[in-house]
């Protein structure tokens, strides 16, 4: 009787064990290409070619002004069918304190004139030393940062960081963040 009471509990302790596995969501891999679609998703625990930064890291480097921080969110638009007259106010966009913003830039394809604006942005934050070490961020579970960065990379860029808690895990670590407009065009 006591074998299979063990065996019962050993047996329910294995099923409640692969239910824990399977609820906790799993970071995928890492591709070789850029993220094209569903770029709200968990993100993977690596890039290739960059150092990925917990919040602390980042506070660290950020404190010590030891890195350049960019912020790729998107920017939403004003709504195309908005009637005539209507008041429209853009939400406010909060990043990390002494960021750039270069908005639209972490898409999985870009327009030239988006792959321009990320390039001449990136010139003038860095005042056009490559070697300067720069911070790419969005929010956590955010593939634009993951793209953007990777793309920083293949732009030449040797000194890259990913920061995918973004501006999420900022705010949860109750650190500073600052209304943002976008570097212009």
């Amino acid at each position: 009787m006591k074998r299979r009471s063990l065996l019962a509990a050993a047996g329910a302790l294995a099923i409640l064990g692969l239910r824990c596995a399977v609820g906790d969501e799993v970071a995928p891999p890492e591709p070789n290409t850029y993220r094209l679609e569903n770029y709200r998703a968990p993100t993977p625990k690596t890039l290739t070619g960059a150092r990925v930064l917990t919040t602390d890291e980042a506070e660290a480097l950020w404190k010590a002004g030891a890195a350049v921080f960019v912020d790729v969110l998107p920017h939403a638009p004003r709504p195309a069918n908005l009637p005539p007259g209507t008041i429209w106010r853009e939400k406010t966009h909060m990043n990390i304190p002494g960021s750039y913003w270069l908005p639209d830039t972490g898409y999985g394809e870009l327009a030239p004139s988006m792959e321009a604006y990320l390039r001449d942005g990136l010139r003038q934050v860095t005042g056009g030393d490559e070697s300067k070490l720069l911070v790419i961020y969005c929010q956590r579970d955010c593939w634009m940062s993951w793209n953007a960065a990777k793309r920083v990379l293949s732009l030449g860029y040797p000194n890259v960081a990913w920061y995918p808690d973004g501006t999420d895990g900022w705010e949860d670590a109750l650190l500073p963040l600052v209304k943002s407009e976008p570097l212009p065009r």
